[in-house]
């Protein structure tokens, strides 16, 4: 990765229809999110209110790109029974709902059949993927994240992210 890559700022900001997000792990241990989820785990309470410090920069983010006409979805692939991660995920989703997300969630059992790319990843478009690379334990990795533009790759993750979409559970009706 060259390190005039553009970032993911940069991708959402040049996308022009959508930008959709697949997550496949069970947990994350990124270091900005590590004293909220401690917490959460201590107390059972999470920072759920969108002008907090702490979701403010993620709120604006996405309000300004829906505001641009960008549609903005989350997919989220899960362990059943699952993770105190994705408990924790899914008590903060209310927030990315009302940045202006749309986020369902699959059971990971429902999604055998289907073809996945072999990281997380964020596809502007339909043309550019942003892998995100996480180590073992679910911290960024060196690099972060990787842009490719390959058309069989942006369509690899964009069929994958279709159809876990297709049989995802929207959030509101997804219970952990």
């Amino acid at each position: 990765m060259s390190q005039n890559e553009p970032g993911f700022n940069e991708l959402l900001a040049a996308a022009r229809h959508s930008a959709v997000h697949l997550e496949m792990r069970d947990s994350y241990g990124v270091g900005d999110e590590a004293e909220d989820f401690e917490n959460w785990k201590r107390t059972g309470k999470r920072d759920v209110d969108p002008a907090s410090e702490y979701w403010t920069p993620w709120v604006e983010l996405i309000r300004s790109t829906a505001a641009r006409g960008v549609v903005v979805r989350r997919a989220r692939i899960v362990s059943e029974p699952v993770t105190d991660y994705i408990r924790y995920e899914h008590a903060g989703t209310v927030v990315n709902l009302h940045a202006g997300e749309q986020v369902r969630w699959l059971p990971r059992r429902q999604a055998s059949d289907i073809a996945l790319p072999g990281n997380d990843c964020w596809v502007f478009d339909g043309e550019t993927v942003l892998f995100n690379h996480f180590s073992g334990d679910g911290n960024w990795s060196e690099p972060g994240w990787e842009v490719r533009t390959e058309a069989a790759v942006a369509r690899l993750a964009s069929t994958a992210f279709e159809a876990v979409w297709e049989r995802g559970v929207p959030h509101e009706k997804y219970s952990v």
